[in-house]
């Protein structure tokens, strides 16, 4: 019987009930937390977690959590984990850490106290004496307090999940591709309506879409820290992988459209569509905003237009608002959906959101303004 792990799978602030939704549908039982989404599975679980989640950051193995109050009870439980069910004697292990609300609040002396128990343990384990090598396979790790609660994970990821491998090029302040998955996640876009992207920058949030629309694993195309592991049965990378690509739709109609009025812009974007192969799924075309008209009663449009973060540029990016709102409230078939970090966003656009969603684009505060479109006769 194949080994439990207990797992977790990290992502941006706001978007936890969004990465248990996707679990959920992964047919796991996740737990949703703070900034964290805690589930179970075993080793063909976690590739198949990194291989299909498309909001989350990470997946990573909780190797124990314990209560630490001081430096000794925190060496003491770390040795005390079955630390070489996961590393050799040669293993690499870098060790991250945070702390939080704790006792120990010091994260140098975290990490090396954390460091010097697991050396301990791994000697003990491989009948060592001398200095371990650490010239085999890389096993990030992390520390964890959080009011003198402590969790040790190993990463399974490798690079961040966002790091999808389709991205040939980007321009100014992109979105990372997680990110804008969760974006179209957040929408009540089905595959069968069309779906238009009127600042699309780099494509990214229009080809998330595909992705979505085609049901192809978004980390089809790249490898994962875990298959580097020499406990990791790599017999299990080839099958899952090809469970994957069996459920991926190539045959379904998308009505899928980038438009942005940089035309620089727009063979970016059509370059990364390319390379995710989705490069006849999608349109893009050079467009301003104000420009863009539609003869389609139904749809959904996802933006992420300028901030106006800098200075000079809040002027345009209100104009721009204004454009929108003008424009799209004469669609009331379609919902519309608009990221922005001006909290004044609704008053230019001319309109109150039906719900507004807290989210955070890195460290920098944003709003998710829904317009859900009026009920179909």
């Amino acid at each position: 019987m194949s080994k439990t792990y207990q797992l977790m799978a990290t992502g941006a602030a706001g978007l936890e009930a969004v990465i248990g939704k996707e679990l959920r549908q992964l047919n796991f039982d996740p737990q949703v937390e703070n900034y964290r989404v805690r589930f179970q599975g075993n080793q063909a679980d976690i590739l198949r977690a990194n291989l299909w989640l498309r909001a989350a950051d990470r997946v990573k193995i909780i190797v124990g959590e314990f209560e630490a109050h001081t430096f000794d009870e925190l060496f003491e439980g770390v040795k005390a984990l079955d630390w070489q069910d996961y590393l050799n004697y040669d293993s690499v292990f870098p060790v991250a850490g945070r702390s939080h609300h704790s006792t120990l609040h010091s994260v140098p002396d975290v990490q090396a106290i954390t460091k010097r128990a697991i050396v301990a343990k791994l000697q003990e384990a491989y009948h060592i004496r001398t200095r371990l090598p650490e010239n085999g396979f890389t096993a990030q790790l992390e520390v964890m307090i959080e009011k003198n609660h402590v969790i040790l994970t190993l990463d399974t990821t490798g690079s961040s999940l966002f790091k999808r491998g389709y991205r040939v090029d980007k321009g100014p302040a992109p979105l990372k591709e997680n990110f804008a998955a969760a974006l179209v996640l957040l929408t009540n876009w089905r595959p069968d309506l069309p779906f238009v992207d009127p600042t699309t920058g780099s494509g990214t949030i229009a080809i998330e879409a595909a992705l979505i629309g085609r049901n192809i694993a978004p980390g089809l195309i790249r490898t994962f820290a875990i298959e580097q592991m020499d406990w990791f049965d790599q017999s299990l990378s080839e099958t899952v992988r090809d469970q994957a690509e069996a459920q991926a739709d190539y045959d379904r109609e998308l009505d899928i459209a980038g438009y942005d009025l940089d035309e620089n812009m727009v063979v970016i974007a059509q370059e990364n569509a390319r390379h995710a192969g989705l490069g006849h799924d999608i349109t893009f075309k050079q467009l301003a905003v104000k420009d863009w008209r539609t003869d389609k009663p139904h749809g959904v449009l996802v933006s992420n237009p300028p901030y106006g973060q800098r200075l000079g540029e809040l002027e345009a990016a209100r104009e721009l608002y204004e454009e929108m709102g003008q424009l799209y409230q004469q669609l009331p078939g379609w919902s519309k959906y608009i990221l922005t970090a001006d909290q004044d966003f609704e008053k230019y656009y001319g309109q109150k959101a039906t719900k507004k969603r807290k989210l955070y684009n890195g460290s920098l505060r944003v709003d998710y303004y829904q317009y859900w479109a009026s009920r179909r006769s």
